[in-house]
């Protein structure tokens, strides 16, 4: 039973984290924090990009939260699921969906495709306004994405950009 309690906390961590990360994409990534994260919806080569200082901010929390277990033991465990989140978010996110180290795989069906078409989406506008998706492990559903993101288009933005890669469909694959 003593393991319990560490793996919750560490499950509501992963969990939190998402909200936290969905909330931190749009209002501050998309927000007074654009500077940064506009190098990641700009062509590059695949190497580091200023939006990686995000994940250095975060890498920095999760580090502070298993120092600071030294003294409080639950802070490991928060440490641990802000850990656990950002391998999750490695692996879907620059893996996955941004291929930016050999991960050739790109799903045909379920949840995975889902969450890579979601993404696309989210990259299928020029610019900071009018994204859909802010999430990372999370992905609501296509169609709800499509309609709100033509909502989007037809009320103040520009036609939807073609995603490279992807035969000009955003939802494609």
């Amino acid at each position: 039973m003593t393991w319990l309690v560490p793996l919750l906390i560490v499950v509501l961590t992963v969990a939190t984290m998402e909200f936290v990360a969905w909330w931190t994409h749009k209002y501050v990534m998309h927000g007074w924090g654009w500077g940064w994260h506009k190098s990641h919806h700009e062509p590059h080569d695949g190497g580091f990009e200023l939006n990686d200082l995000y994940a250095v901010f975060f890498a920095a929390a999760a580090i502070g939260l298993f120092w600071w277990g030294q003294s409080w033991w639950p802070a490991t465990w928060l440490g641990a699921g802000m850990t656990l989140y950002g391998l999750l978010y490695f692996i879907a996110h620059d893996g996955l969906v941004h291929k930016r180290w050999p991960f050739s795989y790109i799903p045909r069906k379920g949840y995975m495709k889902r969450l890579y078409q979601a993404h696309r989406l989210h990259h299928a506008v020029d610019g900071k306004d009018g994204c859909v998706s802010f999430g990372f492990i999370y992905a609501p559903p296509i169609p709800k994405l499509v309609k709100e993101l033509d909502g989007n288009r037809t009320v103040s933005r520009p036609a939807v950009k073609t995603v490279a890669g992807d035969g000009g469909d955003p939802t494609a694959r």
